[in-house]
């Protein structure tokens, strides 16, 4: 059984990396498959370790694509502004690097309160969840009138709040596919097209880290987050940033922390509360339900394991991009790159997917046009997601 175990964690590994470095592929789409075949007759636990191996191995290098070619994934959409200005500045690596150690930073961080997390939420879960909205509302408006262009940064939050409500409304599945893919990865590699932007040769650097404002910003926002429905890493991350100011590098740092951090916690609301957060624990609950105590301890232990082979990888693919992305032409592979999400958003979304991409690409280019900051459309998901613990829907 020790050989199986060690076999689906590394095809999970294996996975994961694909699924990280594609633009538009998602770990929940493998999820999705799994569950469909009907002849897949494998012990649960099998598929367990595959499914938590690539989902967090999925979390470390999917910021790869985000950097180097403007592709954000669900989870990764804030991290192209600063990843992007830095790839500009042949520093590429660099933002990989920082997202990468902020992710190694998750896996350590886990360890260290998973037994308080689980000790706090199973006494105050229900207080978390009747104030999220009131949380949300507060860090909107920070996020709003801490600009310097108020007016603009109102009108982009409302406007993206708009076009996330309205989603809910349309037949769609997987909807923040084509609607964080068109406000935060297509406008920003059509107006790459549009300024001709060129990539310098890149220089492989490792920069001087500051922890503590990224691991504070985190902790204070990641592990309550992870238990509650509607609220993400890209929420997490906008909490965790305005609650602790960072500047650009300490930024990425805290989204790679946030991102590892949400999707290992995610593991954990399965566990306590029987309440799936990602893909990746819906899978696992279709094939096994909750996990039990032992099941819990194997799940952190590939978390573990996984982490830090993901790290590693990270890494490597990083410095592999790094040298080669100079001597590839940027606008055939910015219009290959669109290409190839508007196939993807096409094959999981439908027509209607590729509806939403566009009306949020030309939102998107808008949005940018008015010159703040792009954290500002975050109000795609914090509008619905404030109007479904209000109960408006």
């Amino acid at each position: 059984m020790l050989l199986e175990l060690i076999l689906f964690l590394f095809g999970g590994i294996l996975f994961g990396t694909v699924t990280g470095l594609t633009p538009g592929i998602h770990i929940n789409l493998i999820g999705g498959i799994l569950i469909s075949l009907p002849f897949l007759n494998l012990n649960p636990i099998y598929l367990v370790v595959f499914v938590t191996s690539m989902a967090i191995t999925h979390t470390f290098l999917d910021f790869i694509p985000s950097v180097f070619l403007g592709c954000p994934d669900t989870d990764t959409e804030l991290s192209i502004l600063p990843g992007h200005e830095l790839l500009k500045n042949k520093k590429g690596f660099e933002a990989v690097y920082l997202s990468n150690i902020g992710s190694l930073i998750a896996i350590f961080l886990l360890i260290l309160i998973l037994i308080p997390s689980i000790l706090f939420m199973k006494n105050f879960y229900n207080l978390i969840l009747s104030l999220i909205p009131y949380i949300l509302i507060g860090v909107s408006l920070i996020v709003v009138f801490t600009e310097k262009n108020k007016i603009n940064s109102l009108v982009v939050f409302l406007l993206t709040g708009f076009l996330g409500y309205s989603l809910l409304t349309l037949p769609l599945k997987e909807p923040l596919l084509p609607l964080l893919t068109g406000l935060f990865g297509a406008s920003n590699i059509i107006l790459s097209l549009k300024n001709k932007t060129k990539i310098p040769p890149q220089e492989i650097t490792f920069p001087k880290i500051k922890l503590k404002k990224p691991i504070l910003g985190a902790l204070l926002s990641a592990p309550f987050c992870s238990f509650l429905p509607g609220v993400g890493s890209g929420q997490a991350a906008v909490i965790g940033n305005v609650i602790i100011k960072q500047n650009r590098k300490e930024f990425l740092v805290l989204l790679g922390i946030i991102n590892t951090l949400v999707m290992g916690f995610s593991f954990v609301s399965l566990y306590l509360i029987g309440k799936t957060r990602t893909g990746a624990t819906a899978t696992i609950k279709q094939f096994m339900g909750n996990p039990s105590t032992n099941e819990m301890i194997l799940i952190v232990i590939v978390i573990i394991l996984s982490g830090f082979i993901a790290f590693k990888l990270t890494n490597f693919f990083g410095k592999k991009i790094s040298k080669k992305i100079e001597k590839i032409n940027y606008s055939k592979i910015s219009y290959f790159t669109l290409i190839l999400l508007g196939i993807v958003v096409f094959l999981v979304s439908g027509f209607w997917g590729l509806l939403v991409l566009v009306v949020s690409t030309l939102t998107g280019i808008y949005c940018i046009s008015l010159n703040i900051k792009r954290t500002n459309m975050m109000g795609s998901l914090i509008i619905p997601t404030i109007l479904f613990y209000l109960g408006i829907n």
